[in-house]
């Protein structure tokens, strides 16, 4: 993936934290989607979609995009304006509680969301392990706490981000929390290369949140955070 071919939609507007683009090229560098035209991918807390932008772009698949905070007119609008408003359907609801058809994704994907639904056990087996096909992919990519400082967040990143720190767990804990299921065959969990570039295209823009974000980056953000790469492989149907 070429994160050039869409420096045009990448903006303060459209980014709500350290660019999105940049975590999903490196998830699709390393575990390229093989799909067809109509098969089906979930992303999985769009936000204002410009992940679910790129996903349709790259796989050539429909896309369904959903996030709880971004309202569906308004994704729907905005994904009109990009010339894919037939390939990718805007959708609004919790991700505890989604009405979709059981085993109809191929893929699902996450970036920049997951943290803040799935840190409980056994959610991936409950709400979203019945929504994806055999031999189904999941590709997430979130912030975390590196894993020398694992069960410290609350201590260490409070300063910055208060009551939210507990969502951020090391890679270590995330593998705990995928957990097993007859249904995987191998999950692979690793600290992802984009930090710093992801970083700093979010503290180069004017939005307030980074500038907010600007001010605990050495002391905080960057000594103890990472983002957390997920990759799950589903089996094949027996």
């Amino acid at each position: 993936m070429n994160i050039d071919d869409y420096q045009a939609y990448i903006s303060a507007e459209t980014m709500m934290g350290p660019n999105s683009a940049r975590i999903l090229a490196e998830l699709f560098d390393k575990y390229p989607l093989q799909l067809a035209p109509d098969d089906r991918i979930l992303d999985l807390g769009c936000g204002t979609g410009l992940t679910s932008l790129i996903i349709a772009k790259e796989t050539g698949a429909k896309v369904f995009a959903n996030d709880l905070w971004v309202s569906a007119e308004e994704n729907g609008k905005r994904f009109a304006e990009w010339g894919v408003g037939e390939q990718i359907t805007p959708i609004c609801e919790d991700a505890n509680d989604l009405h979709f058809e059981k085993g109809q994704f191929h893929a699902l994907i996450s970036i920049d969301s997951y943290h803040y639904f799935a840190g409980s056990k056994g959610f991936f087996q409950e709400k979203i392990l019945p929504f994806m096909k055999d031999n189904g992919v999941v590709l997430i990519g979130i912030p975390g706490l590196k894993d020398a400082y694992t069960g410290c967040a609350e201590t260490l990143l409070s300063p910055w981000i208060g009551d939210d720190a507990h969502m951020f767990k090391s890679p270590k804990v995330w593998k705990g929390l995928i957990g097993d299921s007859h249904r995987i065959e191998s999950v692979k969990i690793w600290e992802m290369d984009c930090f710093s570039k992801a970083w700093e295209d979010w503290l180069a823009t004017n939005n307030k949140f980074a500038l907010g974000d600007q001010q605990h980056f050495e002391a905080v953000i960057k000594p103890y955070t990472c983002f957390v790469g997920i990759y799950v492989k589903l089996k094949k149907a027996l």
